[in-house]
This record gives C-alpha cells, sequence and structure tokens, in this order.
C-alpha cells in the first residue's frame, strides 16, 4: 500500500508541475513532459532548456533573413555567413522610435524601466533589438527591467556592453534585472530582499550606486500578478517603501518597476509622506498614464480591453543638507512603434524618466 501511495504522490507532483511548466511557457502538457523528463523533472533546467532553445530558433530565423544585393555587392560577399555576434545598440529595422527633443544628461539622472515580456518568445530577437534602440537614442543612466528570461540576459550582455547588468533570482523561469551605465553609475553594492509570502517567487533588487556625486539606493521589482492576489500585492508595496526609508538621510531612493497595482490599492496602502509616485509629482500627465494598454497594444490580442498603470516609478529624495538630491523632472512613455513584425517590443509601454540633481540648501 505503501508503493502504490508513493506512486500516487509521485504521479500528482509531476501533474502539478506540467501545470506549471506549461502555464509559464504557455505551451501544452505533451511540451511541458518532454522537457521536465528530459530534465529530471527539476523545473528550473527545463525551463532553462526550453527558453534557451526556443531565443536560439528565434535568433536563427533572425539570421537567417536575407538582403538583397546592394549596388556594389559581390554574389560571393553576398554567399558569405552572416556573422554570429548581432549588433542589438543598432536600430531595429522597421522601427522609428522617437528620441525626446533635448536628451538629458549632465545634472540628471535618466532611466528607462519596462517589463520586457520575456516569456513571449515570439518575434523576442527583433523585440530584443527594439529595446536597445532605445538605449542609443535615450542613453539613460539606469535601466530596470522585468520579465527577464536567461537568454534575453545573456543577450544583452554580449551586445549592451556599455552596461553593467544585475539581476534577481526567483519568479521560477523569469526575473527582474539592473542595467548600470558604466561611464556614469559606479555600484557599490547589491542586493535581493526576498517577499516572504509570495507564492510568485517574486522579490526586490536592490543597489547602491554613486551618480554625478549623488548617493542613490535603487529598486525594481516585479510585484504580485493578478486581480485575485490584491492582498498579497500589497504587502509587497509595504516592503518597498519600508526599504525606501530604510536608507539615510542622505541618500536618494529611486524605485521603478512593473507593480501591478490598481490605484484603489495604492490609495488603500497609502504612500509615506516621504514617498512621492513621480508621475503624479509632475501632473498626472495623462500622455504617460496607462503603461499598460491592450486597446492600444495588440500584443496579446485580448478580447477586452484594460488600461491600467501598472509600472511606477517612486522616489524618496535625500533629506540631509548640503547633499545632492534628486527631483523628478520629465516623464514619457517609449515603445509605441510597431516594428516590422508588425508586434510591439512589449505587451507594457516603457517608461522614460529623468529627475534633476540639486544641491539640498536647507538647514
Amino acid at each position: 500500500m505503501a508503493l502504490t501511495s508513493d506512486a500516487g504522490d509521485e504521479e500528482e507532483r509531476r501533474t502539478r508541475l506540467c501545470e506549471e511548466f506549461a502555464g509559464l511557457t504557455r505551451t501544452d502538457n505533451i511540451v511541458a513532459q518532454c522537457y521536465l523528463a528530459e530534465n529530471d523533472w527539476d523545473v528550473e533546467r527545463a525551463l532553462k532548456c526550453f527558453f534557451d532553445a526556443d531565443m536560439e530558433k528565434v535568433f536563427e530565423k533572425s539570421l537567417s533573413h536575407q538582403e538583397p544585393l546592394t549596388k556594389n555587392q559581390t554574389v560571393e560577399e553576398a554567399k558569405a555567413p552572416a556573422p554570429v555576434s548581432i549588433d542589438l545598440m543598432a536600430d531595429s529595422p522597421g522601427s522609428s522610435p522617437q528620441p525626446p527633443k533635448d536628451i538629458d544628461s549632465g545634472s540628471r539622472l535618466t532611466l528607462i524601466s519596462w517589463n520586457v515580456d520575456g516569456l513571449d518568445t515570439e518575434n523576442l530577437a527583433e523585440r530584443a533589438r527594439g529595446l536597445c534602440s532605445y538605449l542609443v537614442l535615450y542613453t539613460p543612466d539606469v535601466v530596470f527591467l522585468q520579465e527577464l528570461i536567461p537568454p534575453y540576459v545573456q543577450y544583452l550582455k554580449k551586445r549592451a556592453v556599455s552596461y553593467l547588468i544585475i539581476e534577481a533570482g526567483g519568479e521560477g523561469g523569469y526575473f527582474t534585472g539592473m542595467m548600470l551605465k558604466k561611464t556614469s553609475v559606479k555600484l557599490l553594492e547589491s542586493q535581493i530582499v526576498p517577499y516572504p509570502t509570495t507564492r510568485m517567487g517574486r522579490n526586490l533588487l536592490m543597489a547602491q550606486v554613486t551618480l554625478r556625486g549623488a548617493k542613490v539606493w535603487l529598486m525594481t521589482s516585479h510585484l504580485e500578478s493578478c486581480k485575485e492576489h490584491s492582498g498579497e500585492r500589497m504587502k509587497q508595496l509595504r516592503e518597498v517603501t519600508g526599504q525606501m526609508l530604510k536608507a539615510p538621510d542622505d541618500v536618494s531612493v529611486l524605485f521603478a518597476g512593473d507593480t501591478n497595482l490598481r490605484d484603489a490599492e495604492v490609495v488603500k496602502v497609502g504612500l509615506p509622506i516621504d514617498v512621492c509616485d513621480v508621475w503624479e509629482r509632475l501632473g498626472r500627465q495623462e500622455h504617460c498614464r496607462y503603461t499598460w494598454d491592450t486597446h492600444a497594444n495588440s500584443n496579446k490580442s485580448l478580447p477586452y480591453t484594460s488600461r491600467c498603470r501598472f509600472d511606477r516609478v517612486l522616489l524618496r529624495p535625500a533629506a540631509h543638507p548640503r547633499v545632492i538630491r534628486l527631483d523628478p523632472d520629465r516623464m514619457v512613455l517609449v515603445g509605441l512603434e510597431k516594428l516590422s513584425c508588425g508586434r510591439f517590443i512589449s505587451d507594457h509601454w516603457g517608461i522614460y524618466c529623468s529627475l534633476r540633481t540639486t544641491v539640498n540648501h536647507t538647514s
């Protein structure tokens, strides 16, 4: 009887693992069973194998695209194998993102925050190049990314060499990360703070840096998803703001990420008096309100319309006298143009934001 019970428990466990794998990869239980069985039913190994294989196929398809001969190109040159290294920092074919009229630099900290939807591997190579085209256009000091997968990170590390990339584990096969511009941001220390009661492996990625003389704590996270997990999401917001308040008063603290928060949830939790929502501080501009907009963004082809401000930027400026502090300056949404594949870089719009660095003269 014990053997029968053990066998039944194992079968139930494997069924649950197949459902989890299929949900994360948007495949079916047959595909899930194949990958899990090949990897001794280790979910992390199976997910890595799946994403590596799928990413490779996408990139191979991208590389196999042959351009017509140019006027001065010989047949032999055209037949030469395409270079293995793709310059992601070059503009994506068919995409025409417009840079801001005055790209901020010098006395400003600039950032991009984006849920890149790495779990959606369709057209992922072109979408990754699209992301990097924005890095070229905006040259942000910091990039906060959510829903990364390992192949996406490895690809960015090879192509966006002017950035140092740090990442957080967890979230099954996907996670968050930061890209720090080497010429302007100096990393002092980084850490991962787990959310004790998360059911989705979510956590808070933190980095202590200096930027143009300012001491800054950077934070990003992907808070619990789905309407039914409202309670956990609000707990995680409290953890984020609690960590922001722990910073010394000579440090500015900047959080940016996919919060999945509904406005009513933020009102219910309430932000500490020292922490501001940058979008609200800048006058609640309508043009950058909705970062998740299924009416304008067709990547998911959903049968309903949903418009939410899931992606947010929070700031706790330094309060100590005679130190450099950060103050909100401007915000726009990016990624609003379709790529040549007919899809957007992500199902989320990205946020581009700049903050002025000023000396605090309070006494």
